[in-house]
């Protein structure tokens, strides 16, 4: 898997997933870090659950903020847009 996917889990007999992710990087360099959840163009289907921040577990809501370092859960109800899901958290070359 691309991206700092640290967890997947099939849901309904592999018919959906739930991924954790990590976000790294920067506003510049990150298409979901320092942006607020309505501001990222998740694919079909898909939507953030929870975002476990340090020792804090955040309930996701559209004006929730994605910070560097946050492990961000995800549901997808199409397993066909996993790596598009991957993209969003691969930070660009200005990170390294």
């Amino acid at each position: 898997r691309r991206g700092d996917i640290v967890a997947v889990h099939s849901l309904r007999r592999g018919a959906a997933e739930a991924l954790e992710a990590i976000a790294h990087g920067d506003k510049g360099s990150s298409m979901v870090v320092g942006r607020r959840i309505d501001e990222i163009d998740l694919p079909p289907g898909t939507s953030i659950g929870a975002i476990v921040r340090g020792e804090e577990v955040i309930i996701a809501h559209r004006n929730t903020m994605i910070e560097a370092e946050d492990h961000v859960i995800l549901f997808l109800t199409n397993k066909r847009y996993i790596k598009e899901v991957e993209r969003l958290f691969q930070v660009g070359f200005t990170f390294f």
